[in-house]
């Protein structure tokens, strides 16, 4: 079974949206549909990330031993990198960095440099199995071709998680990561497709919810 991870709507919060991409894929995924709310995001992630690793490889055992050493005499610890351990962080190579970023799929937001920028798409689409997706940060976005063509409608710019079905088709939002309660939301691709939702502290937002395949058929046009 393929798992999706779904975020939207971090707006420059990156402590967020890195809780959300360790979320998601502590809970499986293995790919990311992000829906905007801050195109750039993912870029800014990166770099904070590549930093966090060079200072971490910069921990000399020098650092190791004077550490040590304040704390023996009960001396005020240093301010240091973060401690070698997890796979999601300290981890994490500069080349599985790049990986990740690449099974990132996003699409930018009204008013930002990337929205306007013309080589820099402002839908994205995916396949869930043989389920056509189309990827947006606002639905007011969608046109009549890809209601058409895409069966799942994945968006952003919406507080709350959820899924509405309009005739054949599905809407599916994982609600924002800079409200109040951020959530993210979770597609997992089998036999079904199911939707989940949660909050960053791991907690179900919403009753896991099931996308029909059977009528939730893509139509692709050829022009």
């Amino acid at each position: 079974m393929a798992v999706l991870g779904l975020l939207s709507d971090s707006n420059g919060d990156l402590v967020r949206f890195d809780a959300a991409l360790k979320l998601l894929a502590d809970k499986g995924a293995k790919r990311f549909l992000f829906a905007g709310g801050r195109y750039a995001d993912l870029d800014d992630w990166v770099k904070w990330k590549r930093e966090e690793i060079k200072a971490q490889a910069d921990y000399s055992n020098d650092d190791f031993l004077e550490d040590v050493r304040r704390f023996l005499i009960g001396l005020e610890q240093l301010e240091r990198p973060a401690a070698f351990g997890t796979q999601w962080e300290a981890g994490r190579s500069i080349e599985e960095l790049t990986r990740l970023k690449d099974r990132v799929v996003r699409t930018p937001e009204r008013g930002s440099l990337s929205y306007q920028d013309s080589a820099v798409p402002k839908k994205a689409v995916d396949m869930l199995g043989s389920t056509l997706c189309c990827v947006v940060h606002d639905k007011n976005d969608l046109d009549k071709e890809d209601m058409i063509n895409a069966a799942v409608l994945v968006h952003g710019n919406e507080l709350e998680p959820k899924l509405v079905k309009i005739g054949p088709r599905y809407f599916v939002t994982p609600g924002t990561l800079s409200g109040l309660k951020p959530t993210v939301g979770l597609l997992e691709v089998g036999d079904k497709l199911i939707f989940s939702a949660f909050t960053l502290d791991g907690a179900q937002a919403i009753e896991q919810q099931q996308i029909d395949l059977a009528t939730a058929k893509s139509k692709m046009s050829v022009k």
